[in-house]
């Protein structure tokens, strides 16, 4: 596994971009294909198909962040093996990461099908929008299990030197996404289950990309049968480092259960669609900011088990830098153009008026995120799992849930989206304040560079 020593010997900047770019590129993809999606529902089955998609994807992602989150931990400790120079516990780490991304992500699927009416009831699926989102899940949830393993390989191709594989693995899905979308949904006329098929093929070629490239050998592991064997210290391991991620999608979860019941409470079905919008564009937005995130975590990881301390403090800076001036870039790029934004989605009036406001509230300090996003990432990466947890629940968790219970009383739907841009600023304060305190504690060996 020599394609990773580069991490301790190449410049700083070099390695950002050969690792944030290919990951950058699969995040920009994958948003496009939801927003692909999303036009797609919105014009062939209406915003009550768009709400319906709403509501299922925290639960998705809920279940297949076991499989992300099995990978970041498990990366983690790859990324700082391969520096001290153990690659058999890297070879376990990636034995038991296989064995525990199957067997959770197939129980989970398996739960959710089982109690899937009052799951879905839970997370604000009412009215008109129940039904479809039934239809629409429970298509889903076949292909829950390859999409955790997709999830997982895609951070493991980082941790070992391919970040184009990585990349790979999220581009595949949403190709095929959009190739079968107005194939199932327009042609075929199969509405929202038609969405839901092709989104479910999507994960099946996904997770078949990752398989072959393991196959093939390249990203030099060797496991054996006893690889798989779960080991009781390795698993925690990986749990207590990846329990981030997965605490994280979490309490996203929790916030759309949250956000979701306070929409439809203030604003109906159509308040609902109108954060579908909404959400399709932040993923956009946030593209730079988390594929720097992703893309500088095995590097740090790697310097810090090689004990290059002063190099992970300068990957830490420049990733930060970095993210934060194009995420503004692109913030205000949308801002102008909101509008004309909205109305590819969607071509009812009503609903391009109510989210053009709304979308520009919501996105206020949406350039803040990659403090939150690359302060928790580095803690991740090295392998502290306590200042990670705590940073990764600090927008969700600590600030916007409590806002998003408290001004809609005040300000009823208004409320909703002004607890949006409060949180970031909070969580941007919090994020910086932390990272300088702990870099104090932190002795640098300027040799080391």
């Amino acid at each position: 596994m020599t394609t990773s020593d580069e991490f301790g010997t190449k410049p700083i900047n070099y390695l950002l971009r050969k690792q944030a770019i290919p990951s950058a590129i699969g995040i920009l993809t994958l948003s496009i294909y939801g927003i692909v999606d999303t036009i797609f529902v919105g014009n062939f089955v209406g915003s009550v198909g768009i709400a319906a998609i709403t509501v299922v994807i925290p639960i998705t992602f809920l279940i297949s962040s076991i499989g992300m989150g099995i990978g970041i931990g498990g990366a983690s400790i790859i990324s700082r093996a391969l520096g001290s120079g153990k690659p058999e516990k890297a070879n376990k780490t990636f034995g038991n990461q296989l064995t525990l991304t199957f067997i959770l992500g197939i129980f989970f699927s398996l739960s959710c099908w089982i109690f899937i009416e009052p799951i879905l009831k839970v997370f604000g699926a009412k009215g008109d929008i129940l039904q479809p989102t039934i239809d629409y899940f429970s298509i889903i949830l076949l292909g829950i299990p390859v999409l955790a393993f997709a999830m997982m390989s895609n951070s493991i191709f980082r941790a070992v030197g391919y970040p184009k594989v990585a990349m790979v693995v999220m581009i595949v899905p949403a190709i095929v996404n959009v190739i079968l979308d107005p194939i199932f949904i327009a042609v075929l006329g199969w509405g929202i289950e038609g969405a839901a098929w092709a989104t479910t093929f999507s994960y099946l070629f996904s997770a078949s990309y990752a398989l072959y490239f393991f196959l093939k050998g390249k990203t030099g592991f060797n496991i054996s049968k006893s690889d798989l064997v779960l080991d009781v210290k390795l698993t925690r391991e990986i749990f207590s480092i990846g329990s981030v991620t997965i605490a994280r999608q979490g309490v996203v979860s929790l916030l759309f259960l949250v956000l979701n019941n306070s929409l439809f409470k203030y604003g109906g079905e159509s308040a609902i669609a109108v954060y579908g919008i909404i959400n399709r564009m932040m993923m956009l937005v946030n593209v730079p900011a988390i594929g720097i995130t992703q893309g500088s975590m095995p590097i740090i990881g790697y310097n810090y088990g090689a004990e290059l301390f002063k190099r992970v403090s300068l990957t830490l800076r420049n990733a930060i830098i970095s993210a934060t001036v194009l995420s503004s870039f692109i913030y205000a790029s949308i801002l102008i153009f909101t509008p004309q934004i909205v109305g590819v989605f969607t071509k009812d009036q009503d609903l391009i008026q109510q989210t053009v406001p709304a979308l520009r509230i919501t996105f206020l300090m949406t350039p803040l995120i990659a403090f939150q996003l690359i302060s928790a990432a580095y803690f991740q990466a090295l392998g502290k799992a306590l200042p990670a947890l705590l940073l990764t629940l600090t927008k969700q968790g600590f600030f916007l849930i409590p806002l998003l219970l408290i001004l809609p009383n005040f300000y009823q739907l208004d409320g909703i989206w002004i607890a949006f841009p409060i949180a970031d600023l909070a969580t941007a304060i919090v994020c910086m304040s932390y990272l300088v305190y702990d870099s104090k504690k932190i002795v640098l060996n300027p040799s080391s560079i």
